[in-house]
């Protein structure tokens, strides 16, 4: 057996570009990657991958899946074999065992660590809302020009003053000692005593990029230079912040997109920009870049744009980081914000149409940009002038492609009147160095930085919830699609549509207006607990057995996981174990994204008035057809009752029929 963390590890690591394109020619198209399929002889390629959802979708045979999907179906593997091929790929060692008392500890401990993470997040949350935490934190908030529906969205919070008011809030609820230290929470003195490592600062909560609270960085408000200006987590079991990137739980679906990531320093950066409306922006906080952040950065897409500060360390950081990102197959502009500026406050002080306006004009090409700043340093120098040449060449030889490095080396051919063969000469020696394993000559002589570190965790992704739901279908319906063997096919279409909405949407709030019969004053619901709650209210669960299994487990994330998100819980579904269940999961994810593409120029209608009349309206249906099927029921037994049994069978049916037609009626089936 694979052990689930190693598991957890390959399935983070896996790019479904990557995999698709080892066995398929992709090509991008948009924010997708399209080909011909390999599972049907076509000559117009309907073939698509896309990388924010992490699935792939033939819209001719209509295949479809993830990664691991791919290689079941391509290559004929089983799931431990898929893994094993992955973690292969991606370089993960699988030492199988049996699952034992300590693996089953150390899930429980995981989830432990997670919980308290998830307590401390709601406790900063709460203390800003008190006195203290508004004269403080929130004054400070407002100051750096963030809105209040940005401070909740982003969960920003206030650590009191008190030394010990998170260790003494979080005993009082029975968390244990040890996972406030290992997370880093808490600090044990020599003396014994235990303190917050977060007191008298402004919280900015750390999420993975499925949603997950991993940890968290402070900041004082004070003037003191001896005060430490941040404060951050500590590493831990599920904290690392070499493969954390700040704001990727906020930015992921709009990098895919548009095909684009903006790389910034700062918290404040990234807050800003976001509430601008450039919400692609991601910061490797606390740290210099690192391969597990690029790595992250290129499940989304291969575009990334450094936009740094103008001043000299930021240049500098530019330039580490254009070596790196090069290294790792990403293409890279740069744009410097002007100095004095930096991307927060440069946001600040402009329009939206006015900050693109100025990306736009001054993002320049990697090669421009070094050779830029390399000329003002060479002048006419001809040693100099030869060093930076060579130093160019060299950033070169790191890009991935040959056919892009044989451009950039056209280019400086021409650019400085040399004969490409010197540069080609120059950039071949550098790869033959890396090539051969020289790692410390080839770091030294072409800026190769250390070896990565390990991705972990696993939090997938999925489709973002774009476009409007589909029309309910009519119960009976035939159902084309037989991926999945269901004993009641009569309920199977509105099986999917009911979780077909909670896959897509069910995070979603249900938004009723004051004049419908579901409407609460006094609160709000989920489109999965409102599905949730009508269903039991109805008495009813769903009959066809993996139908059942999908909805239930779904419900186990969302009751037990609060701080996934749609994407999260999607995707894990689809990367399980139960290929059936990941089946069903694809098929209703990506089914109701392109049903919905197809309706989208005939509706333009809110997704949130979409939801309130069509989830009602399904959950009716449902019913419908269980009561349709009830009065089958009974038709059968009265052809063969006892004169006994007749009159309690004819009592039913009249109740059936009368439940039947004020069905109908409030679907607007009758008059």
């Amino acid at each position: 057996m694979i052990p689930r963390d190693t598991e957890e590890r390959i399935l983070d690591a896996a790019q479904i570009v990557d995999v698709v394109g080892d066995f398929v020619s992709l090509r991008r198209r948009g924010s997708d990657f399209v080909a011909c399929c390999p599972f049907h002889q076509e000559k117009t390629p309907s073939f698509h991958v896309n990388p924010a959802r992490g699935m792939y979708h033939c819209f001719g045979c209509h295949e479809k899946g993830t990664a691991v999907g791919f290689l079941m179906k391509h290559e004929n593997m089983s799931y431990p074999e898929a893994l094993r091929y992955l973690a292969k790929k991606y370089g993960i060692e699988v030492v199988e065992k049996e699952e034992s008392a300590e693996d089953l500890a150390a899930k429980t401990r995981r989830e432990s660590l997670h919980l308290v993470l998830e307590f401390a997040a709601d406790f900063f949350v709460r203390s800003l809302a008190t006195d203290e935490g508004r004269t403080n934190g929130l004054a400070y908030f407002h100051s750096r020009g963030l809105e209040d529906s940005t401070i909740a969205g982003y969960g920003l919070g206030w650590a009191p003053k008190s030394r010990t008011a998170l260790y003494d809030a979080a005993k009082a609820k029975g968390y244990k000692e040890e996972y406030l230290l290992e997370t880093g929470l808490c600090i044990r003195y020599d003396d014994g005593r235990i303190v917050d490592r977060f007191y008298d600062r402004v919280i900015f909560p750390i999420y993975n990029h499925g949603g997950r609270v991993v940890g968290f960085g402070g900041r004082t408000l004070s003037t003191d230079k001896k005060i430490a200006k941040y404060v951050n987590s500590s590493a831990s079991e599920i904290y690392d912040k070499s493969t954390t990137l700040y704001g990727i739980k906020h930015a992921r679906n709009s990098m895919a997109r548009e095909d684009r990531c903006y790389l910034v320093e700062g918290y404040l950066d990234v807050l800003s920009l976001h509430q601008l409306g450039i919400t692609n922006a991601v910061a490797s906080s606390g740290t210099a870049l690192t391969k597990g952040q690029i790595r992250l950065i290129r499940k989304f897409t291969d575009n990334v744009t450094i936009m740094y500060d103008g001043d000299m360390p930021g240049i500098k950081a530019a330039l580490k980081g254009i070596n790196l990102l090069l290294q790792e197959g990403l293409r890279v502009k740069v744009v410097l914000i002007p100095d004095g500026d930096d991307p927060d406050s440069y946001s600040r002080k402009h329009t939206l149409a006015e900050v693109r306006a100025f990306i736009s004009s001054h993002e320049e090409d990697f090669l421009d940009f070094k050779a830029g700043l390399l000329s003002e340093d060479a002048g006419s120098d001809p040693l100099k002038r030869a060093d930076m040449i060579n130093e160019m060449a060299d950033t070169i030889a790191l890009i991935q492609d040959p056919v892009t490095r044989s451009v950039y080396a056209q280019n400086i051919s021409m650019r400085f009147s040399l004969d490409q063969a010197v540069i080609g000469a120059r950039i071949n020696k550098v790869r033959r160095k890396m090539v051969s394993g020289d790692e410390r000559f080839a770091r030294k002589d072409a800026g190769i930085p250390d070896k990565a570190f390990p991705l972990s965790g696993n939090v997938p992704q999925e489709p973002q919830a774009e476009a409007i739901p589909p029309v309910v279908p009519e119960p009976g319906e035939e159902d084309r699609d037989e991926a999945v063997a269901v004993p009641y096919p009569q309920l199977k279409p509105v099986e999917d549509e009911l979780l077909g909405f909670i896959l897509r949407y069910g995070l979603d709030t249900m938004n009723f207006e004051s004049d419908s019969p579901y409407y609460d004053p006094g609160q709000q619901t989920t489109v999965a607990a409102f599905i949730s709650v009508n269903l039991a209210e109805l008495e009813l669960e769903f009959l066809n057995p993996v139908h059942k299994r999908t909805y239930d487990a779904y419900f186990n994330l969302y009751d037990n996981c609060p701080e996934l998100d749609q994407n999260a819980i999607a995707r894990s579904l689809a990367d399980g174990e139960d290929r059936e269940m990941a089946a069903l999961v694809t098929d209703l994810v990506l089914d109701r994204y392109d049903l919905s593409v197809r309706s989208l120029a005939d509706s333009m209608t809110a997704l949130s008035t979409q939801l309130v009349k069509f989830v009602p309206r399904t959950i009716l249906t449902y019913k419908l057809v269980r009561v349709k099927m009830k009065a089958s029921d009974l038709n059968r037994r009265l052809k063969v009752a006892d004169p006994s049994q007749v009159e309690a069978i004819l009592i039913e049916c009249q109740e059936i029929t009368e439940t039947r037609k004020e069905l109908e009626k409030a679907l607007g089936r009758i008059r």
